[in-house]
């Protein structure tokens, strides 16, 4: 039986979920081994215990060879990654374009949970790893989770109207009831997710879901738990508030809830895997001398977090978002014209501005193609007020990148 604490933090409720790898059901052997593993390698080591045998890898500091991408390990160690070469050097051309102050960009098979790119790019002087750090807000991609609650707990559809007045950047507790003299416009929840519009959400959450439906669905879908994987992973947060105003925000993806760029690759990929979360593995070998000590994982269920009706829902929702939503401009051309002709892609937009440190955030998160997916993607973009391009850009450079390398009709490379 599943457990989740409901923690009183500051008039909010902190959905805390055990350990993704034992939520979702994985037996004892090479994930749970190679959790605990991650966390001993945190610790420090004595002469007398040899250290685990994926410490020290470190997939920031690529190593390009003729065969493939490697990185240092611990000591002598070297560690063979599963990035694709082509792929990797692609995204550090895009970042370097796009001159964002910190960026990440992940890329994942979708079939295998293979990463074929991880990029993390922050300021001069505070080198770290953005991809499994979790302090960004998740802001409107928090929508893919309310709306799977609101598939799974009240049975709407992707067709399901809701009219609605305000909310495009701030929601007031006038904007949450119904009021057939300014409820002005109606939207499905497919044109709410694609235009992203927080009164919809925030609405239907009110009338269909309480913190227990939501939390229980977050959880499920990584909120409140680390993801098992080759390196220390910060767990993604949620705070559900008690308060009607407060709940209906967040269900719109307005702060309380925070997100990993690996975190939101995994979640991208439970969606096209139709409910079915699957360990990400970035390392495909640790080698010391010509002793294997670690071999990653072939694919690898870790459970299923939706039910596939669910997950089918909420990808038509996030078609919307390309075709004629939030990306549509990034991923058309002036004259109205695909960069991924024939391919349909999936995706969310997230934006949120914290004004105190002068932050801009904006996220895409989705995979595609949407109905026989190959690869989802997850980009953080931090930009300051000022800006020049923003996550969903990236987002569309990379999949034309990794169509283009797989020969699709009419794809070309973006640079």
């Amino acid at each position: 039986m599943r457990r989740w604490i409901g923690l009183a933090v500051a008039g909010c409720v902190l959905v805390v979920a055990p350990l993704v790898a034992r939520t979702l059901g994985v037996g004892r052997g090479g994930d749970e081994q190679g959790e605990e593993l991650a966390k001993v390698s945190q610790k420090g080591f004595t002469k007398d215990v040899d250290p685990p045998a994926l410490s020290g890898v470190d997939p920031t500091r690529p190593r390009y060879e003729e065969d493939g991408v490697y990185a240092p390990a611990h000591g002598e160690r070297t560690a063979k990654l599963t990035l694709d070469k082509g792929l990797q050097q692609l995204a550090e051309r895009v970042v370097k374009q796009a001159e964002i102050p910190e960026v990440a960009v992940v890329l994942q098979d979708t079939r295998t949970g293979r990463i074929l790119v991880y990029e993390s790019q922050t300021r001069p002087g505070k080198a770290r790893d953005l991809v499994v750090e979790a302090e960004a807000p998740a802001a409107s991609i928090f929508k893919i989770v309310t709306g799977s609650a609101l598939v799974e707990h009240a049975r709407l559809t992707p067709e399901t109207k809701q009219c609605y007045w305000g909310g495009e950047h701030r929601l007031e507790a006038a904007n949450l009831e119904d009021n057939p003299k300014k409820d002005k416009w109606c939207a499905t929840i497919s044109e709410a997710m694609g235009r992203s519009l927080n009164t919809v959400f925030a609405r239907l959450a009110l009338k269909h879901l309480d913190q227990a439906k939501l939390g229980q669905t977050a959880a499920r879908l990584g909120f409140g738990d680390p993801v098992p994987f080759d390196v220390t992973v910060a767990p993604s947060t949620i705070q559900l508030p008690q308060d009607r105003v407060g709940f209906a925000r967040t269900s719109a993806g307005f702060w309380n809830t925070t997100l990993s760029p690996l975190g939101a690759v995994t979640l991208a990929t439970t969606m096209a895997n139709r409910g079915q979360t699957l360990r990400p593995v970035v390392v495909d070998w640790v080698k010391e001398g010509r002793e294997t000590l670690h071999k990653g994982p072939s694919r690898q269920v870790l459970g299923r977090a939706v039910a596939p009706e669910v997950a089918a829902a909420v990808t038509r929702m996030m078609e919307a978002t390309v075709r004629d939503g939030t990306s549509f401009k990034a991923f058309h051309d002036g004259a109205g014209r695909e960069y991924l002709p024939g391919i349909t892609v999936a995706g969310k937009t997230g934006t949120l501005t914290k004004q105190q440190t002068d932050q801009f955030f904006t996220w895409f998160v989705g995979f595609a193609p949407s109905q026989k997916p190959e690869v989802a993607i997850a980009v953080l973009a931090i930009n300051k007020a000022t800006w020049k391009t923003k996550a969903n850009t990236v987002a569309r450079q990379m999949l034309q990148g990794y169509f283009a390398e797989k020969g699709a009709a009419g794809v070309k490379p973006p640079i």
